[in-house]
């Protein structure tokens, strides 16, 4: 019996990349294969010369439509096969090949918030809900909505086999989390994309937006990040405190390097205030949220594991955060 499979690619938009995604009914027992689409509607090609290729680089279950359905996560080629320039992927595959031996893991943290009619999911149509204080984390009434969503979000992950890792209210009202990890630069990548994809798609259904913008709503209101977790395996072994700090000094000298690629809008999220480090600056430390990096307790513990670079915003491309990460970390130890 055929089978449907969900073709998601990253399209050209700016100044931030839109998820696109169309259906191809393929037959039993058939791969998804290479397909194509008009990059003319995508911002991906002119119209006199429009052809964009998707290659396949990822397939898991498609948990809405079914087990025997798929989503094919791809790759935006030219028609010589090269990747296109928007293709963000090729250039961590690269990444990755040149420093796999030093084994490079991720979990990242991907903060959103839900929007209806123009605002934040449970806000009032005039003024603003209670201060910030019980939402993150909290429970019951009209505090937390949207949990709806959450659960079914996070079912469909669980069902799809992507590893998502937990979820929480954060400290905004309409704003959640999901984390996804930990997995290789290439993976998390994949599947966090696939998250979003199902996330977006899921939250269609109640007629509700969720939006990746790092500060949504303006003034004294938590913006939206995705905390990047890293770790080589000379930091996970026994001893591997030496190599935190040494990654953490690493990153610290390529700090425009790193901001230019963490996504649109972070100088409206990165003030100094809730709970981040101010753009400009870089810092790093134990259980401290206002430094750019923070290393967990128990890291600074158990003097092994790995660090959490708190400056990527909600809206950032993982494939290009991951990659300087990998690109900045494992040069620096490679050249020790």
């Amino acid at each position: 019996m055929p089978y449907q499979a969900e073709y998601i690619w990253i399209d050209g938009t700016e100044p931030s990349p839109l998820i696109r995604s169309k259906t191809k009914i393929i037959a039993d027992g058939e791969e998804p294969g290479i397909w194509g689409f008009d990059g003319s509607s995508t911002n991906q090609a002119l119209g006199h010369d429009s052809d964009c290729v998707l290659r396949p680089v990822h397939s898991v279950p498609d948990p809405l439509r079914g087990p025997d359905d798929k989503l094919v996560m791809c790759e935006v080629e030219l028609t010589d096969f090269t990747p296109h320039p928007t293709n963000t992927r090729a250039r961590l595959r690269q990444v990755v090949e040149k420093y796999g031996d030093q084994e490079p893991m991720f979990g990242i943290e991907q903060e959103y918030t839900f929007f209806k009619d123009g605002r934040p999911l449970g806000w009032p149509a005039a003024g603003y809900p209670a201060p910030q204080g019980p939402y993150y984390c909290g429970v019951g009434g009209d505090k937390m909505p949207g949990r709806e969503i959450v659960e079914l979000h996070t079912a469909a992950c669980i069902d799809a086999g992507i590893s998502i890792e937990g979820t929480n209210a954060e400290v905004m009202m309409g704003q959640w989390e999901f984390q996804v990890g930990v997995l290789s630069p290439l993976d998390v990548s994949d599947q966090l994309w696939l998250a979003r994809w199902l996330l977006f798609r899921i939250a269609e259904d109640f007629g509700v937006y969720a939006t990746l913008e790092p500060k949504p709503i303006l003034g004294d209101w938590n913006g939206a990040g995705a905390h990047t977790n890293f770790s080589t395996k000379a930091m996970r072994e026994d001893g591997g405190w030496d190599a935190i700090i040494s990654g953490c000094e690493a990153i610290g000298k390529k700090v425009d390097e790193h901001i230019a690629v963490y996504g649109v809008g972070i100088e409206s999220r990165l003030t100094g205030a809730h709970e981040t480090a101010h753009f400009t600056n870089f810092s790093y430390g134990t259980s401290d949220r206002g430094a750019s990096i923070r290393i967990p307790w128990a890291v600074a513990k158990a003097k092994k594991g790995w660090l959490e670079d708190r400056r990527p915003n909600a809206n950032m491309d993982p494939y290009l955060v991951t990659a300087i990460i990998t690109e900045t970390v494992c040069s620096d130890a490679a050249a020790s």
